[in-house]
């Protein structure tokens, strides 16, 4: 036996709500012979009876009324299917998985995803910690579907990276050193340093800051957790060169001072995600509330 029909299925319920067949065709904008091609229809495929008709009503049989009840259900839920995959289209509402640098969490993406909250309170943003380099991994496997990254990137086929923003980089220092009102190259190589992984963009940028006057200074100790590196630098236990974030607290900025570099030294961010023809809806909505902290 084929499939029930939703269309006859909406056909059943009207007549059996509204009592006539015309009462239907007008309700459901149909001519009234499609209406009776629907009845008809379902009944030689269900091989019964589903309507009776009276003198002055057209009310369904028992088997009729049978498939009214589930019928309704059928109809809301076909309804609600549609609903949902409009709403996804649309933007209003999904899951989108969003890989970021711990510095742009501390700093930017809170802003981003209140703004988010507030005009798509449907769409659910699933934040990983990750490098640029696994960012770009993930978005290209499909694991990920945007990501802020540092740039340049090299170029990967079929994803897109768009500048974002921009991030003066600086030199944090314990606040019991005496130091420059500019910190140098020269100056921070004589010194303890607290770097990122040596697989990370922002060891690769700093390290270049420090070969053009012929530094390379070995680092004390690695790790890509920005709140943690600058701990350490409030413990004293060296400095370490990071963008500028925004204050972390009084008591906090009190035990390190921040020293702008010479040369300057900044960080380039981009959003890198598939070409947008391919994105769901929630996903070019996530990326609309980005562009709006852009940096023209």
């Amino acid at each position: 036996m084929r499939q029930l029909n939703l269309d006859q299925l909406r056909t059943l319920v009207a007549i059996a709500d509204l009592g006539s067949f015309s009462a239907a065709a007008r309700a459901l904008h149909l001519a009234q012979p499609t209406v009776s091609l629907h009845i008809s229809e379902l009944e030689s495929r269900l091989d019964t009876r589903l309507v009776v008709r009276g003198s002055r009503r057209i009310t369904p049989t028992a088997a009729g009324a049978a498939l009214v009840e589930r019928a309704r259900r059928l109809l809301r839920d076909a309804d609600d299917a549609v609903d949902a995959v409009r709403r996804q289209a649309e933007g209003r509402t999904g899951r989108v998985r969003l890989g970021t640098s711990t510095g742009i969490v501390v700093e930017l993406l809170p802003q981003v995803l209140e703004e988010l909250e507030r005009d798509h309170p449907g769409i659910d943003v699933e934040v990983c910690i990750l490098g640029s380099s696994e960012a770009m991994s993930r978005l290209a496997m499909g694991t990920l579907d945007i990501g802020l990254v540092a740039i340049p990137q090299p170029p990967m086929r079929d994803l897109m990276v768009t500048r974002w923003r921009s991030q003066p980089m600086m030199a944090f220092v314990p606040k019991k050193w005496a130091a420059p009102k500019r910190a140098t190259p020269r100056w921070l190589a004589e010194r303890p340093l607290i770097f990122n992984e040596a697989t990370t963009h922002m060891y690769r940028l700093t390290m270049e800051w420090f070969a053009a006057i012929g530094e390379s200074p070995r680092p004390r100790i690695e790790l890509n957790f920005d709140a943690a590196m600058l701990a350490l630098v409030a413990a004293g236990y060296g400095a370490a060169v990071l963008p500028l974030h925004q204050p972390v607290g009084a008591d906090f900025n009190e035990r390190l001072q921040v020293l702008p570099l010479r040369p300057k030294l900044t960080r380039h961010l981009g959003i890198a995600h598939r070409p947008r023809a391919t994105l769901d809806g929630a996903t070019e909505s996530v990326l609309q509330i980005l562009e709006r902290f852009s940096q023209r």
